[in-house]
């Protein structure tokens, strides 16, 4: 086991971190308003009382993007808390299907799938998760028998009130980034460089967002409405309709 340097996780956070801040503005850059009104719940809207074209497109598409943020940011919380392991206990990649981190510590190997936070699936994809963990423990046990071996969902942020799960356990907030680092306040150490560049890379975004949503709204505003007004049977039959209705989008 290595001590932890903290220096060397903030200065791998502020080097990835700009991917992240890259992908969120290539991400609006790929926006399709077609796309995002059809995955978009229309009668949440309209009982929401949206009155106006650019409150509808800014409801809808702040909550495409916001899914689209959690999983390019789960994404690089994943990849830190690999770092992190590597840097410390010498966890790596595992060549087992669907595990994310291996690791030795006091003896016991680790096989840890890292999401970013507890709610991350359904049940078959849960099932999943815990068919690769008992091929992968039955792949070390093959070769040695005498391993020890505990499975771990690790989750990135949240709380766990009953971790044990019987065939793994499942670890988050703090509990995850303890076994990973062996620093027990790491959770909190790693909040503050995650800032770096934040406000200048926010103005950057702010400025590719308020584009995309004035272009959206006019292409709306074109196809939706009818005389000022949202037309929200056209809606509803461009998102749900059996047969496919033609908007120019």
């Amino acid at each position: 086991m290595e001590k932890l340097k903290l220096k060397k996780v903030k200065s791998y956070i502020q080097q990835n971190i700009t991917d992240f801040h890259q992908s969120r503005i290539n991400g609006l850059r790929k926006l399709d308003l077609k796309k995002i009104i059809l995955k978009k719940n229309p009668y949440l809207y309209k009982a929401k009382n949206i009155l106006t074209a650019a409150d509808y497109v800014k409801n809808i598409t702040d909550a495409f993007i916001s899914s689209q943020e959690e999983t390019i940011f789960g994404t690089f919380l994943e990849r830190l808390a690999i770092f992190v392991c590597n840097e410390v206990y010498g966890g790596k990649k595992s060549s087992s299907e669907g595990i994310d981190l291996e690791f030795i510590k006091d003896n016991v190997t680790y096989l840890i799938t890292v999401k970013s936070g507890t709610n991350w699936g359904n049940s078959s994809q849960v099932t999943k998760m815990k068919e690769d963990f008992r091929k992968a423990k039955m792949r070390l046990r093959t070769n040695s028998l005498k391993t020890n071996v505990i499975a771990v969902n690790g989750c990135c942020y949240g709380r766990v009130l009953k971790p044990d799960k019987g065939e793994y356990l499942k670890l988050a907030g703090q509990e995850f980034w303890f076994l990973i680092s062996g620093e027990e306040n790491l959770y909190k150490k790693i909040i503050e460089p995650l800032g770096y560049e934040a406000k200048k890379r926010n103005d950057e975004y702010l400025i590719e967002y308020s584009k995309q949503l004035n272009i959206f709204t006019q292409q709306f505003s074109l196809a939706f409405c009818d005389d000022g007004l949202i037309d929200w049977e056209k809606i509803v039959q461009f998102n749900s309709g059996k047969e496919k209705l033609k908007v120019n989008l």
